[in-house]
């Protein structure tokens, strides 16, 4: 078995204060929402199509994800409550695109994606 981990205790006070004085001061809770929202393969799948095309309505996006339509309206009911997605009714659709004015949701299911891109390649 592989030994990957410290054989002695050896800790780094400064270095161990420092990030530790920051992350108090962010909200953790409330980012690992969003991982454990975007965890589940039909959402990250959701995700990833509404960070492709501004906007799409929820039967478009079922066809993509391959689910039903109240599947997909259930995942995209949870990523809105999350503050991840935002929607407007036109109609008799509805339309869903990610609630994300400075893309950074975006870019994190964009960058996930291209980091499990490579990571198959380097394999």
């Amino acid at each position: 078995m592989k030994n990957d981990g410290c054989e002695v205790t050896c800790i780094d006070e400064e270095k161990v204060n420092r990030v530790r004085n920051v992350l108090i001061q962010q909200n953790s809770l409330d980012v690992a929402k969003i991982f454990k929202a975007l965890s589940d393969d039909t959402r990250i799948k959701i995700a990833f199509a509404l960070s492709l095309e501004d906007e799409l309505c929820v039967c478009d996006v079922a066809n993509i994800v391959g689910a039903t339509n109240a599947a997909t309206s259930h995942h995209l009911r949870l990523l809105n409550n999350l503050g991840l997605a935002r929607y407007r009714k036109k109609g008799k659709l509805v339309y869903y695109t990610l609630d994300d004015d400075h893309d950074h949701v975006k870019q994190l299911v964009q960058v996930a994606f291209a980091h499990q891109k490579e990571a198959v390649k380097n394999v």
